[in-house]
């Protein structure tokens, strides 16, 4: 029998029609077993002695039109163990249930509240889930920012009694997935380190930034003036551009970002408008200087090796094609 402490939360966010659930535990690889979402469908967090076919069953039922409380009620009554588990669900319109079983190793517990619910077991006390759930409430910002608020929350009370491992989060939009193939927005995971909650955040902060498109369109830069030729600048340190640094975005200034941008994973972030996301030319700023750097306490092996950013053609010869990859725009 396995058991491992855990505190977790589910929520569906109605502005975004979105799913999620955030999880930690002193337990390896907690994103395996607890988390379960469906986009349309709901958010199921499994745990305590987990039964890990309450995820499948659940979205089952939910895909069925099943309220999140009934889905709770079936589950358990028909598992002869459901004394050692515990079960939180969200489902399609956001109405929230969950489930403590009495076995459950203490402290353990829950709190439901408006498309949310915050479970855990093997806790420092009760107040574990209530600051959780505050948290959430008190957040501003979208599902992301809200569950990894709760979470640290819950941490900051103590959380797992037993220390800390592993965190997670899911959350699933329609077409939210990678070139909007899945309805996977977020899927990350810290499988095993001593403060995964701050690694989760970390993580986050790097998928955010090429895998998703949450920045307000009202911040989008134009590319002229300052802006183009702080970007040629970087470019050419990089070894993408190899112009003069006018500030006038040319089809070689063009060329060079679009190659960047594809290089770097930016896919989600390309436009065909002439302006620019602010956190792209943030990125390019820190890898120039990145490059700047090393070129500097760097002993070069090849002779003329460090005039050469990481962007320019290999030596020995032609580059290949760069794909050209489809530029959306909200």
């Amino acid at each position: 029998m396995v058991r491992f402490g855990t505190f977790s939360i589910v929520a569906y966010d109605r502005e975004r029609a979105a799913w999620g659930v955030a999880v930690q535990s002193k337990f390896i690889a907690v994103g395996s077993v607890v988390p379960w979402a469906e986009a349309g469908v709901g958010a199921i967090a499994t745990q305590a002695y987990a039964n890990v076919r309450y995820g499948p069953d659940g979205l089952r039922l939910l895909r069925d039109g099943v309220s999140a409380a009934e889905v709770v009620q079936r589950l358990t009554e028909s598992d002869p163990r459901c004394d050692e588990r515990q079960l939180g669900v969200v489902d399609r319109e956001g109405r929230s249930a969950a489930f403590t079983g009495a076995k459950c190793l203490d402290w353990a517990g829950h709190v439901t509240g408006d498309g949310y619910a915050c479970q855990g077991n093997i806790l420092f006390g009760a107040e574990v889930i209530r600051a959780m759930a505050r948290a959430y409430e008190s957040t501003p910002g979208d599902l992301p920012e809200r569950l990894l608020a709760a979470l640290t929350a819950g941490q900051r009370e103590g959380g797992d009694r037993r220390g800390m491992q592993s965190a997670a989060m899911l959350i699933v939009r329609e077409k939210g997935g990678y070139d909007e193939g899945s309805d996977r927005w977020v899927d990350i995971r810290v499988d095993d380190h001593p403060s995964p909650i701050e690694e989760l955040r970390r993580v986050f902060r790097l998928y955010d930034l090429t895998m998703l498109d949450r920045e307000d369109p009202a911040t989008l830069l134009p590319l002229t003036g300052e802006v183009a030729a702080r970007l040629q600048h970087d470019l050419a340190v990089l070894g993408y551009y190899t112009g003069r640094l006018t500030g006038q975005w040319d089809d070689a200034s063009r060329t060079a970002f679009e190659r960047f941008v594809s290089e770097h994973n930016f896919e989600n972030k390309q436009r065909s408008d002439d302006r620019v996301w602010p956190s792209i030319v943030e990125y390019l700023a820190d890898r120039a200087r990145e490059e700047s750097a090393r070129r500097s306490r760097t002993q070069p092996v090849v002779p003329g090796a460090l005039d050469r950013g990481p962007g320019a053609p290999p030596t020995g010869g032609e580059r290949s094609a760069t794909p050209k990859r489809p530029r959306r725009n909200p």
